[in-house]
């Protein structure tokens, strides 16, 4: 029955690629609509979780995406000093769990689920701005002005996501209260096995180790909401910044050239009371956009692709299956979010006193509370 119906996707990102496929493997073709002209990503890298690598193999995918990039051997958060604060061993982690802290290149995880969609109708330059659902099914309005109409629609455009906003007309992305710069750079002679987040007063550094020899690394500053003079910062004043923080940050901004920075400020979506509206069905950023502080954005949006197509499987009704990804769902990307929040705040503190008895705290934590979290975020229901 089901793939007598029209399913249209909104958005061509890692949900929406991975919904595509999801879908296709459940037997349910969809077209696919991407705002953008092209299907280039936006993003440097991003490390993903032991809960998405299941995902992936639940789709039977997953060695075509861990082929694109490396597996690293622990994810440890340093001080301004070098001093390690917490140690999380990927090994320990990936033997009661599966395979954990895997790295990517956003491009190359892009190109491996496009490679998986050949033969998909996508359609490029096609931004949704609005939606009419009727019975006779969702007509989606574009901005060139176009019109589609579709049985079901699965809207997975982002944290910006129109279509949301009116569905959801208070559901508007709120300022993390810091900003950020990114960047992949070459890792030659600089070629760690590690994960790390170093956490200062000045502000957090990340250095993520991605394949090819290739170093990804993220820095973010407390900030006021879209700040000219933060957005206008250069490699040279990220040094000056940073300049007291160990090596090798000082070593990786000085390869770091000022037209491969990427900045934006760090927003989220305050959890939302559903996803599911009879036709149409919200996922990815677009229904439960979180910081990057547990890593769990683009993990929770492949959890939602095998989710939403598991539901579709077990019945013809497909708003049904529309309300029980809902109930799923909901539970735990507020989870996701509310936690990364708070972990956010309590990084970026610069308060010496606070920073100091914070390290502190976490240094003396027992392992069992860090696997109790560990437990949370991987034993994920598919």
């Amino acid at each position: 029955m089901k793939n007598r119906h029209r399913f249209t996707i909104i958005g061509g990102g890692i949900a929406g690629l991975t919904t595509a496929i999801a879908l296709r493997k459940a037997g349910i073709r969809a077209t696919l609509f991407e705002g953008a002209p092209a299907l280039k990503t936006a993003g440097a890298g991003l490390a993903l979780a032991a809960n998405a690598v299941k995902a992936f193999q639940k789709l039977g995918i997953a060695d075509q995406i861990l082929s694109a990039g490396r597996v690293l051997d622990a994810f440890v958060i340093r001080d301004e000093k070098g001093r390690e604060i917490t140690r999380t061993d990927s090994r320990a982690v990936s033997r009661k769990y599966g395979l954990d802290n895997f790295t990517i290149h956003r491009a190359a995880l892009h190109q491996a689920l496009l490679d998986q969609l050949i033969g998909t109708p996508i359609l490029l330059g096609k931004r949704a701005i609005s939606i009419d659902q009727g019975a006779d099914g969702t007509v989606v309005r574009f901005d060139d002005g176009s019109l589609h109409q579709t049985d079901y629609l699965i809207v997975a455009d982002g944290i910006h996501s129109a279509i949301r906003r009116q569905l959801l007309p208070d559901s508007k992305p709120r300022y993390a209260g810091y900003t950020a710069w990114r960047s992949v750079v070459d890792s030659n002679g600089l070629d760690g096995q590690e994960a790390t987040e170093t956490w200062g007063r000045r502000g957090r550094f990340g250095i993520v180790p991605l394949a090819d020899r290739k170093i990804y690394w993220f820095a973010t500053v407390n900030a006021p909401a879209n700040d000219p003079k933060f957005r206008s910062m250069t490699v040279q004043d990220l040094m000056d910044h940073f300049g007291n923080y160990h090596q090798p940050i000082p070593e990786i901004l000085a390869r770091t050239r000022n037209e491969q920075l990427l900045w934006n400020d760090i927003i989220d979506l305050k959890p939302l009371p559903r996803f599911a509206f009879e036709k149409v069905v919200l996922l990815g950023d677009a229904a439960h956009a979180t910081t990057p502080n547990l890593g769990q954005g683009a993990c929770q949006a492949i959890e939602d692709a095998v989710v939403l197509a598991d539901e579709l499987v077990a019945t013809d009704d497909v708003s049904l299956a529309f309300r029980r990804f809902e109930q799923r769902r909901l539970k735990r990307t507020r989870y996701i979010v509310d936690t990364s929040r708070r972990i956010g705040e309590l990084a970026q503190t610069q308060n010496t006193l606070l920073a100091w008895l914070r390290n502190g705290l976490f240094r003396m934590l027992p392992s069992s509370l860090n696997e109790r979290q560990l437990e949370t975020l991987y034993n994920v229901d598919f």
